[in-house]
């Protein structure tokens, strides 16, 4: 993946090891994720709404169908992450895609330092005393790829609405 540093072999193991507890419960986990999310940046609630509806509170957003399937893909894309740790240019385009798709909801880009620090909230009460320093930064490292990637199909659009 270009720019950035790579994560090195003992990353990729501690990313892989770490990802194995959590990615046997996806929506347990993701709900703790997007949980701190609303906690962090409860602004960021009106971008979830389905058939028009808006949620009125996070909880009423947690709850529903629709949003539980957002989470799962969530969570699917940091597997697909996880699972392409050798080859992460790989996801490229993917990630390209899934960018202009979140810009195209009214995402902003500054929103995703939210979703880092959600997403090792999340890693950190599910892994207990196993969440070390190395595990953090080669998480931190990993998402910090993703997110350049995704950060892409904001940079090809015109500037201005």
């Amino acid at each position: 993946m270009e720019g950035g540093m790579p994560l090195s072999g003992v990353q990729r193991a501690l990313i892989r090891e770490t990802w194995q507890r959590v990615s046997g419960s996806p929506v347990q986990h993701g709900l703790v994720l997007f949980t701190r999310l609303f906690d962090l940046d409860p602004d960021l609630l009106p971008l979830f709404q389905y058939n028009c509806k808006q949620f009125a509170s996070p909880q009423e957003c947690l709850s529903a169908p629709e949003f539980l399937d957002h989470i799962r893909k969530v969570m699917l894309v940091i597997d697909a992450a996880v699972s392409h740790l050798e080859d992460l240019s790989s996801l490229e385009e993917y990630l390209y895609s899934l960018g202009k798709k979140h810009q195209a909801v009214g995402v902003k880009v500054e929103s995703f330092s939210t979703v880092g620090e959600s997403l090792l909230y999340m890693l950190e009460k599910c892994l207990g005393t196993a969440f070390s320093p190395d595990v953090q930064e080669a998480w931190s490292r990993l998402y910090g790829a993703v997110v350049k990637a995704m950060q892409r199909g904001w940079d090809t659009l015109p500037e201005g609405d």
